[in-house]
């Protein structure tokens, strides 16, 4: 298996309520930045050979920097990202698609993971490199605990109940095998079509190829809030027992 990771990293975080200029990825979890979680799940996960991460300019520096203190040797590149997700992306993607023309070396799969996940585990990335190959793609999720229910037409009131059986709440990493991705950023960028995640991009442009689900636990939080950071304490205090 032969699986490259994208991470996306240029988040600003406006939800965190941080001062400009603040990485949300640079705040620290018993310690250590909550990238460098993020990276170290991957450096261990057997199925990745290759690490790229989309960031603010003003962090790169900083990034390469951790990286090489904590010998994360699977880094391949840190490179500036864009101005929305999907351009920062399909920037990693770009220079994958050099390295392929420079090299000949094509993957079997891409993952994009969001740089505010920090526990994702080597496992999980495994798995989901290996149901990627499999079926072409695959999508981590979990299933919602709240009730969920549509606005009604009044804004003010609330319409009709989900069922929620037929929900999933989508994280991340997604994996794909590599052609479909690369082509559906290609495409994606010809029609200046945006999506919420790389899913959406292959529903619209490969809407044959089914996507596979990987349910998984509710350990892999985003960091978005500033509540989330004592609950991300409390889920890497519970880390030892997960084995």
């Amino acid at each position: 298996m032969n699986a490259i990771v994208i991470i996306a990293a240029s988040g600003i975080g406006k939800r965190m309520q941080l001062k400009d200029g603040q990485s949300k990825q640079l705040l620290e979890i018993a310690g250590f930045p909550v990238i460098h979680h993020t990276i170290k799940a991957f450096q261990a996960a057997s199925s990745i050979s290759a690490i790229y991460i989309a960031t603010k300019q003003e962090s790169i520096a900083t990034l390469e920097g951790m990286a090489t203190s904590a010998g994360f040797s699977k880094l391949k590149a840190v490179i500036e990202g864009g101005k929305e997700r999907q351009d920062s992306v399909n920037n990693c993607i770009k220079a994958i698609e050099h390295e392929i023309l420079t090299t000949g070396n094509i993957p079997d799969t891409i993952l994009v993971h969001d740089g505010a996940r920090p526990f994702i585990q080597p496992e999980e990335i495994n798995e989901i490199s290996r149901l990627s190959m499999q079926y072409g793609a695959c999508v981590p999720a979990t299933k919602p605990k709240d009730t969920i229910k549509y606005i009604g037409s009044d804004p003010g009131f609330f319409g009709e109940t989900i069922d929620r059986s037929k929900l999933l709440q989508v994280q991340t990493p997604q994996g794909f095998q590599s052609r479909l991705l690369i082509q559906a950023h290609e495409q994606a960028e010809l029609e200046h079509w945006y999506a919420t995640d790389d899913a959406a991009l292959i529903e619209r442009f490969f809407p044959e190829q089914p996507i596979k689900i990987f349910e998984m636990g509710y350990h892999n939080i985003k960091i978005t809030t500033p509540e989330d950071i004592p609950v991300a304490e409390a889920i890497f205090g519970q880390k030892a027992s997960w084995s």
